[in-house]
């Protein structure tokens, strides 16, 4: 059994206008979005702003309001449960979130930003919680000296570790990372996701890696999926996305990524360019009439791709 399935899940935003702000439409951000996780696997979730990849992040999570589906974890459905009953399954569930910089409340030391978790689920004493949030400081690289330091007075890598503590203080099972090192120095940022990746080993963690940024997922995750406006185009192994990439707009977000090796710059080009040509027909091809993708299909056991089922 995995340890995570996203079934058809939906997340709709209301539209409203008028005098008495009326409903007039809504937003479809994510709309049936099917994933599986299985436990150990970094599944990377991959998309340009807006294209549903936080959202369904934070639905997995219960920070948005589900229109559609079903989430289960370890069999038991997320979106159907009562609060009282969810509570005891959300807890083998956290996030880290983007910004290091927002996500810790400033007026209050690191103590108390990372027992706050642990106060939730756990009755303990203030004498064991100290030690808890050092072992916990110790356990991500900072100074145990630190719990009574508030957020300003470190740096955006050491914000994101103490994010991280936070995150692993109920030892969850399954971790949701949304752009965990966007709003990081680039020095930084290797530093980061090697020490998650360390960690989701010491821990046995199992990650969902949200990110636009192709080559961070591919360095860190073990399948991809691809998301654009509120669906899944594509998905596979790192292989099947970088070798084989199948998806027009597959295409054009590896095309979009900087040269690096001069040796792969013809190449490159040449890949470039047939991904810009009648683009127009390579995109109706994957799209129907309303613009919303086709649902996956296999073309592999691997690799999965939306498009019109062959008739």
């Amino acid at each position: 059994m995995a340890l995570l399935e996203v079934r058809d899940l939906q997340v709709h935003f209301p539209i409203r206008g008028g005098l008495f702000s009326r409903q007039v439409g809504e937003v479809k951000a994510v709309d049936r979005v099917n994933l599986t996780i299985e436990a150990g696997q970094t599944y990377g979730l991959v998309g340009e702003s807006g294209s549903g990849k936080t959202t369904t992040g934070r639905a997995i999570i219960g920070l948005n309001q589900i229109t559609g589906g079903n989430v289960l974890f370890e069999g038991i459905d997320l979106a159907s449960r009562g609060a009282r009953k969810q509570n005891s399954v959300r807890r083998e569930v956290q996030m880290i979130f983007q910004d290091p910089y927002s996500s810790l409340n400033p007026k209050k030391r690191v103590l108390d930003i990372i027992s706050e978790p642990l106060r939730n689920f756990e009755k303990q004493s203030p004498q064991e919680e100290k030690r808890r949030v050092q072992e916990l400081l110790e356990q991500v690289g900072l100074s145990p000296d630190n719990i009574y330091k508030y957020p300003h007075e470190f740096s955006g890598g050491q914000r994101q570790r103490i994010g991280i503590a936070r995150a692993i203080a109920l030892k969850p099972k399954l971790i949701i990372a949304d752009e965990p090192v966007s709003a990081l120095d680039v020095s930084v940022q290797a530093q980061v996701l090697n020490f998650l990746r360390d960690i989701q080993k010491e821990l046995n963690l199992t990650y969902l890696f949200i990110s636009h940024d192709l080559g961070i997922i591919r360095h860190m995750c073990d399948r991809i999926g691809i998301m654009y406006k509120g669906r899944h185009v594509e998905e596979g192994v790192p292989k099947d996305i970088f070798d084989n990439p199948q998806h027009i707009y597959t295409k054009r977000l590896i095309a979009a990524i900087p040269d690096i090796d001069p040796l792969q710059r013809e190449e490159r080009s040449n890949f470039r360019r047939s991904v810009s040509e009648d683009y127009e027909h390579a995109y109706r091809s994957y799209f129907d009439g309303d613009g919303l993708a086709y649902p996956l299909r296999s073309i592999s056991d691997t690799h999965r791709v939306a498009m019109p089922e062959k008739g």
